[in-house]
């Protein structure tokens, strides 16, 4: 007998929606569900959750984590199980110049990643900020370490080394904005995040979403993911693609 979460999963759910840490409410909070179930000759299995949290812990800072979970199943076989978490703390957020410091951590199951971990501080410069349209960028350097559980790799220069570490430079981009008197609201967040110490390790990611409200609380949505690692193990693809489908639900 099947697992009933799998028949819930036919009903793809994707609830979040992009938080800017220089809005002056205390706690703000998504979660994003999202999943898909195909039985008989093929099976598949598809789910992904998402959590998104802005919070105040001192006066004039601002916390601000997202963590996500993936696992896919093809034929009953694992294809991924990936968690990321990306962790912000902002001092000043409401200037139109603010410095921040950051942590990720996350693993990769695909791409043969047991664990990557990254720190850094950086500033974020405010270019526009009103309350239905706002865009920010943002440059930050941090340490990376990657521990692989292979090391035949795309690039021979790599081969052999089980932890690749290393320096980065990354340029942020992320932004909203209510087009057409608030009926189509256009999302994006972006990051180009080269090596500062080898030119053939770089990565970018590019997540852009559209959505349709439907009321206050309530839009269709449509997003498309595109992220990018020129450092790979040999035979996989360096580049990965999702576009979906599903619904935006927010509490503020």
């Amino acid at each position: 007998m099947r697992n009933p979460l799998y028949y819930f999963l036919l009903l793809p759910i994707f609830l979040s929606a992009q938080i800017n840490e220089s809005d002056t409410l205390k706690f703000k909070a998504n979660l994003s569900l999202t999943g898909f179930w195909q039985g008989g000759n093929v099976e598949t299995l598809i789910f992904r959750a998402q959590s998104d949290v802005s919070f105040i812990p001192w006066k004039k800072w601002v916390f601000k984590t997202n963590n996500s979970y993936v696992y896919q199943e093809f034929g009953k076989e694992k294809a991924d199980e990936d968690i990321l978490s990306l962790n912000f703390l902002y001092f000043n957020p409401e200037k139109k110049v603010y410095p921040l410091v950051l942590g990720f951590v996350s693993t990769n199951f695909r791409r043969k990643i047991d664990l990557r971990y990254l720190l850094g501080a950086g500033v974020t410069f405010r270019i526009l900020n009103k309350k239905d349209h706002w865009l920010k960028f943002s440059i930050s350097s941090e340490y990376e370490r990657t521990d692989f559980s292979e090391a035949d790799f795309n690039n021979s220069d790599y081969d052999g080394s089980f932890s690749i570490n290393t320096f980065r430079g990354t340029l942020w981009i992320n932004g909203s904005y209510h087009l057409f008197k608030g009926k189509v609201i256009l999302n994006h967040e972006s990051y180009f995040q080269p090596s500062l110490e080898r030119s053939n390790n770089f990565r970018w990611r590019s997540d852009i979403g559209l959505e349709l409200p439907v009321w206050k609380f309530l839009s269709f949505k449509i997003n498309y993911l595109n992220t990018f690692e020129s450092v790979v193990i040999e035979n996989q693809k360096q580049e990965d693609k999702f576009l979906t489908f599903g619904f935006t639900l927010k509490s503020y």
